[in-house]
């Protein structure tokens, strides 16, 4: 179905070719799991197949694409439209209507469907999809991972033959993503739907995989074959994996399920481990103190806050009590009551639409509460002057460009020196600690979504808040790039920073968060430490905690150094 024969690609001005040596073939009814490392190429193979490589995005295609048969070098996107569906990374790039409803509708109008047709066809996504509730909302209104389904079902319904899919679960929540995968499992198993779908997060994708396709390093010949052969020398892989060759299991498994069936003897050992004193971090006896999680290694501190010579840190830096929100006619908060200690860091999870982003931007002053009340620093967020708000808290949002509006790397610093008071080079000294390669004349724009994450968070951290906010921070980066996050709030918290962050992801939640806050329909469902919370719940418990139960580790870091 789509055939790729030595194919290379070379944007203007690039000295060497983003992809070159790719070569394979995805058969039809078949779903292929692209991964690698962050900037490797995977989002330029996958625009190859619809075409967007290189109409769209200009530069050099050597090589052949085919797709059903059509060559991509002379069918534009236009005239593939009918076969290949896509789904980006950014769901609003994709939008063109205002509702849920006309945007399922849209594509199937373009390519001149009967209106019964298209009626039954909305009907079908809305059910597959769950969004039959959200059908005449305005799109504007969604939360993110509401957005990401209605893009994914405004692909599905002119039921292309092929879908290209780029992180499909990467704003999802746990119970969503897996609804999502299991339609297009369904898809591909009762319709015959070839899928090539590019994800970060394979704890959620692996088990799916009929092959996987490795692009290992930049320019280097992709690898491909058997899910369990490939992830066995992958530089990227998910926490069953990870545990699995941490403890050498053969076979290497994919699923929790698997995985679980090999576990008994590692069990056995760790049991052993707790006896003598080693203990999950989580389960450590707590310090009086704030909490403190040291790092692995001496740094040079760049993120330490500013502090009056003499005075003792506030008990709480954030103080939220009875809050009730209500936008657009609809309760998105509700009797929230959450406080947040220096050097705390805070994981806030739920379901999408559950209230999360909301709550951050009433910390930060951009959403006003209907009732109740909210303090950071001591000052109302939403009636604080915005040169002395970034002093006190900062936000790093869901899109980090958001942030971003200048030309260059350099032109971001200086004005994120300017906003924050700082001394001229703050800015720049944080970029070069996040993003060491990183050129001052480098556009924004032409950074990857991790780097993007990296610069936000450098403009964020020039103010030197006391209390950051990060919205779903580990979208669109590889377990690397999450690592180096990890360490970057690690100390950000060990030296009295509070870090409160909206996330799907759990295994980040478990890495770093010393409190899971739980919200159901804009109200805490639960509130406390982070094992005790993942632990005792099917959908937001860590894959290691799965295999690994009722012993309470949480991550392959902990079972690690157990072991040693």
């Amino acid at each position: 179905m789509i055939r790729f024969e030595e194919v290379s690609v070379t944007y203007e001005g690039a000295a060497e070719p983003t992809v070159q040596g790719v070569d394979f073939e995805v058969p039809e009814g078949e779903l292929v799991l692209l991964v690698g490392p962050s900037g490797v190429g995977k989002s330029t193979v996958l625009g190859a197949v619809s075409g967007l490589v290189p109409h769209f995005t200009g530069g050099t295609l050597r090589g052949r694409v085919t797709v059903a048969g059509r060559d991509t070098r002379t069918h534009k996107p236009r005239e593939l439209a009918d076969v290949v569906g896509t789904v980006g990374q950014d769901p609003l790039a994709h939008f063109v209507t205002d509702t849920v409803e006309d945007e399922l509708a849209y594509g199937m109008e373009s390519l001149g469907l009967a209106p019964e047709v298209m009626r039954r066809r909305v009907e079908e996504t809305l059910d597959l999809l769950g969004l039959a509730d959200l059908r005449d909302r305005p799109i504007a209104t969604l939360s993110g991972g509401q957005r990401q389904r209605v893009a994914i079902g405004s692909v599905l319904t002119p039921h292309p033959r092929v879908l290209v899919l780029d992180e499909p679960t990467s704003a999802l929540d746990p119970a969503a993503a897996e609804e999502v995968l299991a339609v297009l499992q369904r898809l591909v198993h009762d319709l015959g739907t070839t899928v090539l779908l590019a994800e970060h997060r394979l704890e959620r994708v692996i088990q799916y995989a009929d092959r996987v396709v490795l692009m290992p390093a930049p320019g280097a010949a992709p690898l491909h074959g058997d899910p369990a052969e490939v992830m066995s020398v992958s530089p990227v892989c998910p926490p069953v994996v990870d545990l699995g060759r941490l403890a050498g299991w053969t076979p290497l498994p994919l699923t929790v399920r698997n995985a679980r069936r090999q576990a008994a003897g590692l069990r056995e050992r760790l049991a052993k481990a707790r006896q003598t004193g080693v203990l999950p971090r989580q389960y450590a006896p707590a310090a009086p103190a704030a909490p403190h999680i040291p790092l692995p290694s001496p740094r040079r501190r760049l993120f330490r806050r500013a502090a009056t010579p003499g005075s003792p840190a506030p008990a709480q830096i954030a103080e939220v009590g009875s809050l009730a929100v209500r936008r657009g006619g609809i309760t998105a908060l509700r009797h929230i009551d959450l406080t947040v200690a220096p050097g705390e860091t805070v994981a806030l999870m739920g379901r999408n639409g559950a209230g999360k982003s909301t709550l951050l931007g009433s910390l930060v002053g951009l959403v006003e509460p209907t009732a109740g009340t909210v303090r950071v620093g001591g000052a109302v967020p939403h009636r604080t002057q915005p040169r002395d708000l970034v002093r006190r808290v900062g936000l790093v949002p869901q899109e980090p460009r958001d942030l971003l509006y200048a030309d260059t790397v350099a032109a971001e610093c200086t004005a994120a020196d300017r906003d924050a008071g700082a001394a001229p080079g703050t800015c720049r000294a944080l970029v070069s600690e996040l993003l060491p390669d990183i050129t001052d004349d480098t556009h924004p724009r032409d950074l990857s979504e991790g780097q993007r994450l990296a610069l936000a968070l450098a403009v964020v951290l020039t103010a030197r808040p006391p209390l950051l906010l990060l919205d779903e921070p580990t979208r669109g980066l590889d377990y690397a790039a999450k690592a180096r996050l990890v360490a970057v709030l690690r100390e950000l918290a060990a030296e009295g920073h509070a870090i409160v962050l909206a996330t799907h992801d759990v295994e980040l939640a478990a890495e770093i968060a010393h409190r899971v806050v739980l919200l159901a329909d804009g109200e805490v469902i639960a509130d406390g430490p982070t094992a005790e919370i993942v632990v005792s719940s099917p959908s937001f418990a860590p894959q290691v905690t799965k295999i690994l139960a009722p012993q309470p580790w949480l991550t392959v870091a902990e079972v690690r150094e157990a072991l040693a």
